[in-house]
């Protein structure tokens, strides 16, 4: 027969027993717990790790773009002229590069058998055809050229820059020459009164993206549609292109206006400058 005290003995031990799993059940819910809570921290580090770094990396793009836009450079698209089909007016000299400088301002500087006509360009208004016309130039595109329009009556023009002088017109497609590419119209005069005032040298175009190397000079105000990119403005010379409207035209282009100027204007050189400023 079991004692007294032995009883109380196994009873102890019971208890003892009964105390040591309840601590050890919590000592394993402790430990789950920090496992979670662990595993729970680590991926809040590993997301926010991910977050910090693609704000990071997205950040430096961003002021790498930024920084490409600020340091004063575009994207032209020049389209070069299919040459299935190309006419024989067309002058191939090459493309520009695409990236251009959309600051600084130029001296445009034509040299014609009656005295030197200059213009303002500001490369921030029309930076690619500004480049258009200083790679053309680069070529001896327009030297020995001759200006082969004048318009005298509705519009106050002379146009140039066809080194085939054949064209009839900004809007004429047939028996135009120009260069082996377009490109489309900028700096489009659409919130002034009158579009074209006088002392503004603009370019002629076919109809929208086909901007090429013809541009006319304005000598007097002219109501013409905001469709032509205005490239600068006359600094000096206006005296020469006001003698040549004075000579008249042969009114040979009837249908479109105006006609090859009487008194002959040939562009011995044409010139840009490096940008300044």
């Amino acid at each position: 027969m079991t004692s007294t005290k032995e009883r109380q003995r196994a009873a102890a031990k019971a208890r003892l027993q009964r105390n040591m799993a309840t601590q050890a059940a919590r000592a394993r819910k402790r430990r789950q717990t920090q496992a979670i809570v662990g595993a729970g921290a680590a991926l809040l580090l590993v997301v926010a790790g991910t977050v910090w770094l693609a704000t990071t990396v997205g950040g430096d793009d961003d002021k790498k773009k930024d920084t490409t836009a600020a340091s004063g450079f575009v994207q032209c698209a020049f389209t070069e002229v299919p040459t299935q089909g190309r006419p024989k007016q067309i002058k191939d000299v090459g493309m520009p590069t695409a990236q251009q400088a959309n600051t600084g301002v130029q001296t445009l500087t034509i040299d014609t058998n009656l005295g030197p006509i200059t213009a303002k360009v500001d490369r921030a208004g029309a930076p690619c055809t500004a480049a258009s016309f200083t790679h053309l130039a680069s070529k001896n595109f327009f030297d020995n050229t001759k200006c082969h329009r004048l318009v005298t009556q509705g519009i106050q023009v002379l146009q140039c820059g066809d080194p085939s002088a054949t064209g009839k017109g900004w809007r004429e497609t047939d028996g135009t020459g120009g260069p082996a590419y377009k490109l489309a119209e900028e700096n489009l005069p659409t919130d002034k009164r009158p579009p074209y005032p006088e002392g503004v040298i603009a370019m002629a175009n076919a109809g929208p993206g086909t901007t090429g190397s013809q541009f006319f000079i304005v000598y007097g105000d002219s109501q013409l549609d905001p469709n032509y990119t205005v490239l600068g403005t006359i600094t000096g010379g206006m005296e020469i292109v006001k003698a040549v409207a004075k000579a008249g035209d042969d009114k040979a282009f009837a249908q479109n206006g105006g006609g090859h100027p009487k008194k002959e204007v040939v562009i011995k050189d044409l010139t840009m400058s490096e940008p300044q400023g």
